[in-house]
């Protein structure tokens, strides 16, 4: 099992100037960027590897002096479920929600044992263990139904589930923010359980990487014609200043970020409405994006070889990445 660091450089201090929903020519730093408390926010000097600290079976240790069993579950057959929460500047972000989805992801996979009630106090002291409570981080838990000999059927009751909880600086590019993306489309290969958050990823791990290659930051998933949601993130596109985003059903994760933004769209009165996006239509879209916990909400200008609207980050997107900036910063 690896923590990977989700460290990037932010090398870019250039001023963009972007249209306001009143029409103003505003500073994108000034406005959005700003209000994402990144300017002001500290940058985190990550500690050396062996100080980390995380939690693993009910201790609190070094990352590097966790073992996992070759007989767990989650290593032998990808059988358990994960979350991923954003921390800003110490603070844990819709936490009651993902732990909400993470409890309803172990009773669709028949995962028991595990306290869920329990993780946000260990998530708040690895903050603190961390020296992370004044920067933006990323929390990363890992449920599996535990270490037993290899059998696809479960183990008995009395195997103890495997927990894991790691969390690391996190400092995501503004550029990408400010200026958009792109993405490619692939066919959609998962199973029909999409709405369970579970580790086993090889589809999307596999479409990630085609992204990788063809210089795509995402993989937008489309199954029988229907666009369905990324390979780590919801899809949204806007059609004649409506949003509009794959319903909830087995096909799609329910998104926390993608919860929020529909509560954004009441509150700014944008027009939204949860209906499938059928392939052919994408083009007479105005704007697209993409949401997730990591991901925010992300424009998209490009998608395989043709760009979105004028290639720009569209009106709609733009009032909700400010919207969402106060949010996370109340």
């Amino acid at each position: 099992m690896q923590l990977r660091l989700l460290l990037t450089t932010n090398g870019a201090d250039d001023r963009y100037a972007v249209e306001s929903s009143a029409g103003s020519a505003r500073s994108w730093k000034a406005d959005v960027i700003g209000a994402w408390r990144r300017s002001s926010r500290p940058t985190h000097r990550f500690r050396d590897k062996l100080d980390v600290i995380v939690y693993f079976n009910g201790q609190f240790a070094p990352k590097d002096d966790v073992k996992v069993s070759p007989d767990d579950r989650g290593f032998l057959f990808g059988d358990g479920a994960y979350e991923v929460i954003r921390s800003y500047g110490g603070r844990l972000f819709k936490a009651k929600e993902h732990f909400e989805r993470l409890q309803r992801s172990l009773k669709a996979l028949r995962i028991d044992g595990a306290s869920v009630e329990r993780l946000s106090d260990i998530a708040r002291d690895l903050i603190q263990r961390n020296d992370l409570g004044t920067t933006d981080a990323a929390l990363y838990i890992q449920i599996t139904r535990g270490a037993a000999p290899r059998n696809h059927a479960f183990p008995d009751g009395q195997t103890p589930p495997t927990v894991y909880v790691a969390i690391t600086p996190f400092q995501p590019s503004h550029q990408k923010w400010e200026r958009g993306i792109k993405i490619i489309l692939v066919p959609d290969r998962r199973w029909t359980r999409c709405d369970i958050k579970a580790v086993a990823l090889l589809p999307n791990v596999m479409a990630s990487q085609q992204a990788k290659e063809c210089g795509a930051a995402e993989a937008v998933f489309v199954r029988d014609g229907v666009i369905t949601e990324g390979s780590h993130t919801n899809f949204c596109a806007v059609f004649e200043g409506q949003l509009v985003t794959h319903p909830r059903t087995h096909h799609i994760l329910a998104g926390v970020t993608r919860g929020v933004v529909l509560e954004l769209c009441e509150k700014l009165g944008i027009p939204y409405q949860e209906s499938v996006i059928h392939q052919e239509r994408l083009r007479e879209a105005s704007e697209l994006m993409i949401l997730g916990t990591t991901t925010e909400i992300m424009p998209v200008v490009q998608v395989d070889g043709w760009q979105v609207g004028d290639g720009k980050p569209g009106p709609v997107t733009v009032r909700l990445q400010r919207a969402f900036a106060e949010l996370v910063n109340a």
